[in-house]
């Protein structure tokens, strides 16, 4: 079984060798949080031939896993070392903490990463400012509130950028931004020369496409770009508008 870092962090060849073929090869995952993201979360691993295990402080909250489930599931507080241990965190690839509290995923966090060295750890925060003081920290969050207010007025205000990831410092974004159809037939070097983004990817018809400077815009073609954060609203601007002469 794949197991994290040492106390060093410090990782063997073959160890960084799976780390690299996580997606083909079966580790092992602890979920903290048998609600209905953990157990979700738990469903998918195992049907994707990983090993799981699920630690709830409610024994009645296993119920929402369906029969067939074989991972193991204990009963327990997600931070305390013994419930740990016997979910096996000592061999875990990764660490999720999706429990209804705060306080809880982030304590359950820090112990995964710095008495266990588990260096794969996420926690679902529902405060958004948190949330960023601790992804700088080095701690992955989701910060709940935060993506589904994203989402909502994504939905009610169209016309924008939507925030798809940001670095741990906070000044990198990686965005979803419209576009203007004036711009369908510009080139990603012509986009990128208006804006100052860096074009990441096109969705494409449900594909992913990495393009290259002389790639040209479709009609229906979704543009991910990476943005200075504080750039992002004047980027959606320019591109909400069709290309100045200079521009395109």
């Amino acid at each position: 079984m794949l197991r994290g870092p040492d106390r060093q962090g410090v990782l063997s060849a073959a160890a960084r060798w799976r780390l690299a073929a996580c997606s083909v090869c079966a580790v092992h995952f602890v979920i903290m949080g048998a609600g209905r993201v953990g157990t979700t979360l738990a469903v998918t691993l195992t049907a994707r031939g990983h090993s799981v295990a699920i630690i709830d402080q409610n024994p009645d909250s296993f119920r929402r896993l369906p029969e067939e489930f074989e991972g193991r599931r204990v009963t327990g507080m997600g931070f305390d070392r013994d419930a740990l241990t016997q979910a096996g965190i000592e061999e875990a690839y990764a660490f999720a903490a999706v429990s209804s509290g705060d306080n809880s995923n982030i304590i359950a966090a820090r112990v995964v990463r710095e008495t266990f060295g588990v260096a794969n750890v996420v926690a679902r925060i529902y405060d958004p400012g948190r949330a960023e003081i601790y992804q700088r920290l080095g701690i992955t969050t989701v910060a709940t509130v935060r993506w589904t207010a994203d989402q909502v007025l994504r939905r009610l205000m169209p016309a924008g950028a939507a925030s798809e990831f940001r670095d741990s410092s906070g000044k990198v974004s990686l965005c979803e931004l419209d576009t203007h159809p004036g711009w369908i037939g510009c080139t990603v070097a012509e986009v990128e020369a208006a804006t100052g983004a860096r074009v990441a990817f096109l969705s494409r018809f449900g594909d992913g496409l990495v393009p290259v400077a002389e790639d040209v815009l479709q009609d229906q073609d979704v543009l991910h770009a990476l943005v200075y954060s504080d750039q992002v609203d004047t980027t959606q601007r320019i591109l909400n508008r069709p290309p100045q002469t200079e521009e395109a």
